[in-house]
């Protein structure tokens, strides 16, 4: 099972780069591509072609996708993002490759509103409003449905320069859009000039949210290498894909990283420190907050604040630590884990059901009934007591017969 996948963009990355990397990876999902292009209603303008491809170092997979010219039509007319968008929504693909379009697409358009001072209903795309452009996003989407992994990781960005033409005119290179959309991740100047990622291949690594590093304990199960049309000297124009499977560490847990952000505070006021901390908790990312009280000095009470949250989210959270809380620095430090297999099942005991959070340890099950719902039966403490037994033993059971 595929849990991880880590993009190395050798060359850089495109629409159609991304997907033969990943087609190259995961050969059985080059069947049904065509259905896929079929469901989303537009069968007779694009053509897809997948190739076996050696540009003379290494070899993979090219494909491509090609517009078809229809008699009337140019096939870079430009299209309104709201017109790509109900067609997106009216059209018969799965929900889950569905809503990564019209996300991938929502991203681009309102980059391409900010650039141009427009409202995002009113963008027009131009070379992303091409058919071939748009069944490269479809079918991007589909496929990061189609693999359905946890995690993304991405190696630096490499930059690109000099000038690229474009329907708004030369423009440099990142273009203006992809610039926007790869603030925030790490770029490089390999001294290579021309395009080297564009504004489609920017908006699906701005999707993915990819981590900066493969996280600790995966076992790398294979890799894909997708071309892109241009040819550079001296280096192959190509994205790499690797896969891979959390290491099977020990019967019952797994590893994990974690970033841990600590701060101490003695000039906030207790009343406001909680509420920060419950910000801080209720921010995406944030896998646990903690506060203990010192003693500093001139025997001045203060309290030492923890943020444990996933490493992609240490910067916004880092940012909301500054601005709910009056200190002025924050310690962060990459942690590993080790984490217990757990799930939360839900069993009957009398009338009510209750939710029971089963851990598996080396020794074996052990399962905890979650408070709210017991409080939430009325039961005195006698019951609660009786009840407990029998939910957790019920919800060991359950899970054991899995």
């Amino acid at each position: 099972m595929v849990n991880h996948i880590h993009l190395d963009l050798v060359g850089g990355l495109s629409g159609d780069m991304f997907i033969s990397s990943m087609l190259d990876a995961f050969p059985q999902f080059k069947q049904g591509l065509g259905q896929v292009i079929n469901d989303a209603g537009f069968p007779d303008l694009v053509e897809l072609e997948t190739l076996d491809h050696d540009d003379g170092t290494l070899t993979g997979t090219r494909f491509t996708v090609n517009a078809v010219e229809q008699e009337g039509h140019h096939q870079h007319q430009h299209r309104h993002y709201s017109d790509i968008r109900g067609r997106l929504q009216d059209a018969n693909l799965n929900k889950v490759t569905r809503d990564n379009a019209l996300e991938i697409f929502r991203l681009i358009a309102e980059v391409e509103a900010a650039i141009h001072g427009k409202k995002v209903e009113d963008v027009a795309f131009h070379e992303v409003g091409a058919w071939d452009s748009i069944a490269d996003i479809v079918l991007a989407a589909h496929l990061i449905a189609s693999v359905g992994v946890d995690s993304w990781s991405i190696s630096a960005i490499p930059a690109g320069s000099g000038f690229v033409e474009t329907a708004h005119g030369r423009l440099p290179v990142p273009a203006p859009a992809t610039a926007r959309l790869l603030e925030g991740f790490e770029l490089f100047d390999d001294g290579l000039d021309g395009e080297r990622v564009t504004p489609t291949g920017a908006a699906i690594i701005k999707f993915l949210s990819p981590q900066r590093r493969i996280p600790p304990g995966l076992v790398l199960e294979g890799t894909g290498y997708g071309f892109g049309r241009k040819v550079f000297p001296g280096i192959s124009n190509t994205v790499r894909v690797a896969s891979f499977s959390v290491a099977k560490v020990g019967q019952s847990w797994t590893q994990d990283q974690v970033m841990r952000l600590s701060f101490e505070l003695d000039d906030q006021t207790p009343e406001s420190i909680a509420d920060a901390l419950e910000r801080l908790r209720a921010m995406d990312g944030v896998v646990d907050v903690t506060q203990h009280a010192y003693w500093g000095k001139k025997q001045r009470q203060g309290f030492s604040i923890a943020v444990l949250c996933r490493p992609d989210a240490a910067d916004p959270v880092t940012s909301e630590c500054f601005t709910v809380t009056t200190t002025l620095g924050v310690r962060r430090e990459m942690i590993t884990r080790a984490i217990l297999s757990r799930e939360e099942v839900v069993v009957s005991v009398g009338e009510k059901t209750y939710r029971v959070k089963v851990s598996r340890r080396p020794e074996g099950y052990t399962a905890k009934v979650e408070m709210d719902d017991l409080l939430a039966a009325g039961l005195n403490r006698q019951e609660q007591a009786s009840v407990r037994v029998q939910a957790q033993r019920l919800a060991i059971e359950q899970v054991g017969n899995h």
